[in-house]
């Protein structure tokens, strides 16, 4: 993915400050008109810059406040058997693949203990899962950000060199 321009980079950290801001408000704040707004809006959509909304959701609101992270080894032959059967499972809000000893890190959220000790099993139970790992998140000390990111690109003279 090619990287966003400064100009993007202000317009994410100005909806991130703003998430229902109008376009004519964004522009306004940016000193842009109102249809680059929009074309560039579309464009960082189209190109899949901007995540889905619930990644904001906190689980807590659904009823599910535990959450935990899974180590887990699969039979790399399987590797998309296992992703789709941990696609199908509720509690599974993440997974993403890993190079070293394990090859899978999924993000779990659970009602409880109990709830946890049954999704953990579920994992297991999963065709190709060779083992897992399971770590609880006791507290979330850094919450995913972006903001840092988006200043040093929002403020970079030049974007291109791949450290702005």
């Amino acid at each position: 993915m090619e990287p966003v321009d400064p100009v993007d980079a202000r317009l994410l950290q100005a909806l991130g400050e703003e998430p229902r801001a109008t376009v004519v408000a964004l522009a306004e704040r940016l000193g842009l008109a109102r249809n680059t707004v929009q074309s560039r809006l579309a464009r960082l959509e189209s190109r899949g810059v901007l995540g889905a909304f619930g990644r904001r959701i906190d689980p807590a609101a659904l009823g599910h406040p535990l959450r935990a992270y899974v180590t887990t080894r699969v039979d790399q032959r399987r590797l998309e058997e296992v992703t789709t059967a941990l696609a199908r499972i509720p509690e599974v809000v993440e997974v993403v693949g890993l190079a070293g000893d394990d090859d899978l890190l999924v993000q779990v959220v659970a009602r409880d203990a109990d709830a946890l000790y049954t999704i953990a099993g579920s994992l297991l139970a999963v065709a190709g899962v060779e083992r897992t790992s399971t770590a609880l998140v006791m507290r979330q000390l850094v919450p995913f950000r972006l903001d840092p990111l988006l200043a040093r690109r929002a403020n970079s003279d030049d974007a291109g060199n791949g450290r702005g």
